[in-house]
């Protein structure tokens, strides 16, 4: 009975060639090789499992070769054979985490003295170097600066920051780079024509996307569903064998927020939960379902997404039905979800109560038309007096067309054309902290000062909002327009806001929210303190 390889192991790149998507390194490599410019010391830093420690070991069996073709070992001779075994004593490989003391490093001063029994080079290959210690590092620079002709060191690392200038300043660095996913699929897929596997397309995107840029991972997760699939893997079967939440899933998600179907939110989280998948798993899942759908609509393209065939079609269709700002809105509502959800202790009410805000959201106003009325309204004022009254969505980033109170449904100067939209209590309070959201989004000092305000009541089209202390009322006072602005954007409802102190809790002292919208404002200190002891107000 053969002894079982995994697939990383077995399958690794015996020629420069072979490395997968670090052309850029390999073929500086091979080219040094040929003119014979070979440093004293190389250092090679990326993401695990990208080729660093292969491509280490291919630059010692081709210094070492007895037959190298084209700048490549040939992978044939006694001294490649016994690299490739790992029982050359002219290849040593350290483990930087294992042999990090400077008793160890001492030690590798001594030996680089001794002449490489067979090869060319004594090779020293010294994995994740930065694990390191600083004393180790120094005891090693004087060996690395001038070494002997036939010693060739080659560190590799996955965090680059933590190894010190002296070092870097020594050696040549070449930086590897995450592994595309079409180059993972076109690897796996000569793998499982070499084994004999049937696998569909599907199925090997699903398996390189679950790498996540490793080579070595997605060869770790192949050889995982093969083990439970057997010969005939199908998608259907990698999502059970991994547990991943499928597309179809997401879909549902953008079917349920076209609809607003709150009551379809809700059982999708039961479903979830009761098929146990990983919360924090499906919201960046989630995540990357919207952008699909903004890079469709923004680029008129699917060749940005990862994704099958089938659904980057389905992307470019899902791209009609959403506006650029909601697919933003959307996303950054998610992305607050996915971090508020890690910190909770049930993160299955918080995706409730998220999911169905976001099946619930409005529709963002369209900005294309408020900009053509602004320049309609621009025009007019050009040729003679125009009335001042401007709708409240009239508000840019830059801030708010000058204009004065919004005018009520009883004006009879209100537009016929625009109907009120009655508001109640229950729903301001149920998207108070969308509200907010948005006034920071637009002006971040502002919304950061108005955190601890409630809306206590809405009359009409008056909406009171509750202030701990009086900082808070004048600045909805100063602010009205832009707020108001901002409420009909989030509500789309012409509303007259009114801050009041909320006599249900106690004054609170100016919070550091407060001292850096007074410092953004240019407001002097001692202005400040004249509002907070003796109330006072600007004339």
């Amino acid at each position: 009975m053969n002894e079982y390889m995994v697939t990383a192991r077995k399958w690794r790149p015996m020629r420069f060639e072979d490395v997968v998507g670090q052309a850029h390194v390999t073929t500086t490599l091979r080219n040094a090789v040929r003119t014979g410019r070979l440093a004293h010391s190389y250092l090679f830093s990326g993401p695990r499992g990208v080729g660093k420690t292969t491509t280490a070991r291919l630059l010692a069996k081709v210094v070492n070769c007895l037959h190298p073709s084209d700048a490549n070992p040939d992978n044939e001779c006694d001294n490649c054979r016994e690299i490739t075994e790992g029982r050359s004593f002219d290849v040593l490989e350290i483990d930087g985490a294992s042999n990090r003391g400077v008793e160890e490093i001492r030690n590798l001063r001594e030996a680089v003295r001794y002449a490489p029994s067979k090869g060319q080079y004594r090779v020293y290959i010294i994995d994740e170097v930065h694990m390191l210690t600083k004393e180790a590092f120094n005891a090693l620079l004087k060996t690395l600066e001038e070494p002997p002709a036939h010693v060739l060191f080659i560190f590799a690392t996955t965090e680059i920051h933590k190894v010190p200038p002296t070092i870097l300043s020594r050696c040549q660095r070449f930086d590897f780079r995450r592994i595309g996913i079409e180059e993972i699929v076109a690897n796996l897929k000569s793998i499982a024509a070499a084994e004999k596997l049937q696998i569909d397309d599907d199925a090997l995107l699903l398996v390189a996307k679950r790498g996540d840029g490793s080579l070595r991972d997605a060869q770790s997760t192949f050889d995982q569903v093969v083990s439970l699939c057997g010969h005939t893997v199908t998608y259907a079967e990698i999502l059970r064998a991994l547990h991943i939440v499928g597309q179809e899933i997401y879909f549902r998600v953008t079917d349920l927020v076209t609809s607003r179907d709150t009551r379809g939110a809700l059982a999708l989280v039961e479903e979830l939960f009761q098929q146990g998948y990983d919360v924090r798993e499906f919201l960046a899942g989630l995540l990357e379902h919207f952008r699909n759908i903004m890079i469709a609509r923004e680029t008129g393209s699917t060749g940005l997404i990862e994704a099958s065939d089938l659904y980057k079609k389905r992307y470019a269709d899902a791209a009609r039905e959403f506006s650029i700002a909601d697919l933003l809105r959307y996303q950054r509502f998610i992305g607050s979800t996915e971090a508020a959800v890690r910190w909770s202790s049930q993160p299955r009410f918080k995706l409730e109560a998220d999911l169905v805000q976001l099946v619930s959201m409005q529709k963002a106003p369209d900005v294309g038309e408020i900009l053509a009325r602004l320049d309609e309204l621009k025009k007019k004022s050009a040729d003679g007096p125009v009335d001042q009254r401007v709708h409240p969505a009239m508000v840019t980033r830059a801030g708010p067309a000058k204009a004065a109170e919004p005018p009520s449904p009883e004006d009879p100067a209100f537009p016929p054309a625009a109907p009120q939209k009655c508001i109640s209590e229950e729903e301001v309070n149920s998207r108070w902290e969308e509200y907010l959201g948005e006034v920071r989004r637009t002006r971040i000092s502002l919304g950061s000062l108005l955190e601890s305000t409630r809306c206590i009541g809405v009359r009409g089209t008056v909406v009171r909002v509750g202030c701990v202390n009086d900082f808070q009322v004048s600045s909805i006072s100063r602010n009205r327009e832009i707020l108001t602005g901002i409420f009909h954007a989030v509500f789309h409802a012409h509303v007259r806001l009114e801050p009041v102190l909320d006599e249900n809790r106690q004054a609170a002292p100016a919070s550091e929210a407060e001292a850096s919208a007074r410092a953004a404002t240019g407001e002097h200190p001692v202005v400040t303190a004249l509002r907070r002891e003796l109330g006072a107000e600007p004339l």
